[in-house]
Order: structure tokens, then sequence, then C-alpha cells
């Protein structure tokens, strides 16, 4: 047991490190090779703060566990909107301006209806991974098409603010996206052993180990990135990162994963885990938008409603495990 926890923490450590390192590589390069800077914030580190999600998932379906993959996938989004968006919210309230990013909110709660009704049968199907990664394609058309006509979009300038901060030669670049999706790889594989080991040690499913060990672990790169943001005051861009990564998990991480290996699905993860995220999602949406007012923002009580309801679901988790 403690070699594996070993394995869990420094997988996390690895993980965390080789995924900044992959994603500041590939936006340096994409900036290189003249890429506008809003789909740099949207494509690139949006969803490549998702890396994490998506190694490690394809990993557990890989090696027959869908409970990991699922809980990873289905997790991520819960810490990301609750914990994250809740924790930042809490240090300062998120303005949203962007007019790409509203428009991505729905898109998100109508992905995650999608998702649901896939988990009906019991069951993720090949072909249902297929569909979820074309899905996923069709998305990110449709993403390069919403930036291409948004160039003065807020989000654009708050990632070219972000660029300019952290400048990299494009040598460097490519090595780094090298090393670290290498990297990404190798720690991946650590997390899943140890992360499996720890479930049948402990006589848990390996669901459970991934909506909370797994989740909070491969949802650090984004809650890196939104504490620094938030300290620029760069509010759009904390948006962009989860919505980002929200899509990505949804459509990307389970779509992969279920073509890999198909998925037994637990109906837990429909009634319990699955009705959390799409309420969370609807919650944000309606947080962000504020259709009967001019303030478009997410305020500190908000926040709090937020983060209290993620210690409420994981304290639920938990206790699942105890009793």
């Amino acid at each position: 047991m403690f070699l594996a926890l070993a394995a869990v923490l420094a997988g996390l450590v690895l993980l965390v490190w080789s995924a900044d390192r992959f994603v500041d590589g590939a936006a340096a390069t994409a900036k290189h090779l003249g890429m506008p800077t809003l789909l740099i914030g949207m494509v690139i580190i949006g969803f490549g703060t998702s890396a994490p999600e998506l190694a490690v998932s394809a990993m557990a379906a890989s090696d027959g566990n869908p409970g990991l993959a699922l809980g990873n996938a289905y997790g991520s989004n819960i810490t990301n909107i609750a914990l994250i968006i809740g924790l930042v919210a809490l240090i300062s309230p998120i303005a949203v301006h962007s007019q790409v990013l509203r428009k991505e909110l729905p898109l998100l709660l109508a992905l995650s209806a999608i998702a649901g009704f896939q988990l009906l049968d019991g069951e993720l199907t090949r072909l249902e991974g297929w569909f979820l990664l074309a899905a996923f394609t069709a998305v990110m058309g449709w993403t390069i098409a919403q930036g291409i006509r948004g160039k003065e979009d807020p989000f654009g300038g708050e990632t070219e603010a972000e660029l300019v901060d952290r400048p990299m030669a494009l040598k460097a670049a490519l090595a780094w996206l090298v090393v670290g999706l290498v990297l990404l790889i190798a720690s991946s594989r650590l997390l899943v052993w140890g992360a499996v080991s720890i479930a049948q040690g402990l006589g848990v499913s390996d669901l459970i180990i991934g909506l909370t060990i797994v989740a909070i672990g491969t949802s650090l790169p984004e809650l890196a990135s939104s504490i620094a943001a938030v300290k620029k005051n760069e509010h759009d861009l904390i948006l962009g990162n989860i919505l980002g990564s929200g899509i990505f998990n949804t459509l990307a991480v389970v779509g992969l994963a279920a073509t890999i290996h198909p998925l037994t699905v637990d109906m837990a993860v429909l009634y319990r885990d699955w009705t959390l995220m799409t309420v969370l999602t609807a919650a944000l949406m309606v947080m962000s938008l504020r259709v009967f007012s001019s303030e478009r923002s997410i305020s500190r009580l908000e926040g709090a409603m937020l983060i209290t309801t993620y210690i409420g679901y994981t304290g639920y988790l938990v206790s699942t495990v105890i009793l």
C-alpha cells in the first residue's frame, strides 16, 4: 500500500509538471507559427490543461478500469467548477466579458446532456466513443470559426498578455513539447497503477478513487493557471480554461477511453456524478450570463456555495467508503 501511495503522489507531481511544460511548449510553438492568440487560449491552453485527464483515462481504459476512466473525466469537471471556480470567486469575483465564452457555456450544457443520454443503457461502446470524438472535432471547428470572427474578444487580449509574460524560443518550445508529452504518458501510467492498487487494497471501486484523488490531482493544472490568472485580473482566461477543460473531458477524454476499450458504466455515475456535473454546469451558466442583470460575474457568495457543494459531495463519497 505504501508503494502504491508513493506512486500516486509521484505520478501526480510529475503529471502536473509535465502537463504544464507540454502546454507552455505547445502555446509558444503555436505563437511562433502565427496562430491567433484567441485560438491559443481557447484551443491549446484551455484544452491543453486537460492533457492529464486524457492520459490517465486512456491508460485506465487500456488496463480495463472503466470506473477510473469515467471517474477521472466527470470528477475533474465537478472539481473544476465547484472547487476551482468557487475558490477563485472567493478570492475575487469573476467578471465575464468574452462573447465567445458566453456561447460556449450553453454548448457545454448541451454536451453534458448528450453524455447523460449515452449512459442510460449502462455502457459506452466504441461506436459511442467515436461519436464523442467526432463531436469534439466539430466543436473544435466551431471554436476556431468563433475565434476567427472574434479577433477583438477580451479573451484574446488576456491570452496575448499571458504569452508576453512567458516568452520562449521556438527550439525550446519544441523541446518542452516533446519532453512534456513523454513524461505525461509515463507519469499517467505510474498514477493509474498506484490508484488501482490503492482501490484494491482498500476494497473500494476504482470509480471512487477516480472521482476523488485522481480527479483532484489531474485538475491541478487548471487550479494553478486559474490562481495565476486571478492575480493578473484575467477573468476570462479563468473561465476559458475551465470551459475548454470541461468540453475536452466530456468529449475527448471519455470518447478516447471508450474507443480504446468499451466502458461498463456503474449507474451511480449517471444518477450521482453526471447529475451533479450537469447541475453545476447549468448553475455556472446562470451565474455567468445573468440575462436579467448587467453585472455578469460570479460573486463571492456564489463561490462559497460552489465550494460548499464540493465539500458535501466529496464528504458523501468518502462516507460511502467508510460506512
